[in-house]
């Protein structure tokens, strides 16, 4: 693996770490939804997250992360229909795509 590509990976790690700070470690979609700075921040790294694997992609397609397209194509939905972004949506990602991603990519920086 290049240190390219650990460099993204490492990067996805602390976008999601982040998402935890962000939401100060509660998971509740009321005060989500309710507190727009809090969203925007959680978009935020969501977007550094579609963008890092984007680029892992591009690089090395070897690199198997699931869900990678999916991923990619909610980076580029937060960012260019941003209008149109769903809440119940990316806290779904939140509450479920992204712990499993985390261990996921965790798993590919300790092989490698």
């Amino acid at each position: 693996m290049s240190e390219e590509v650990r460099k993204w990976l490492d990067d996805i790690i602390g976008a999601i770490q982040n998402v935890d700070i962000h939401l100060a470690g509660k998971r509740d979609f009321v005060a989500y939804q309710s507190n727009i700075t809090v969203r925007r921040a959680v978009e935020r790294e969501l977007e550094i997250i579609g963008e890092a694997i984007n680029r892992i992609l591009k690089i090395d397609s070897a690199i198997a992360i699931s869900n990678a397209r999916r991923i990619v194509d909610l980076r580029n939905r937060v960012i260019h229909a941003y209008d149109a972004v769903d809440d119940v949506i990316v806290w779904s990602v939140v509450l479920k795509n992204l712990p499993a991603l985390k261990q996921e990519i965790e798993q590919l920086l300790q092989r490698n």
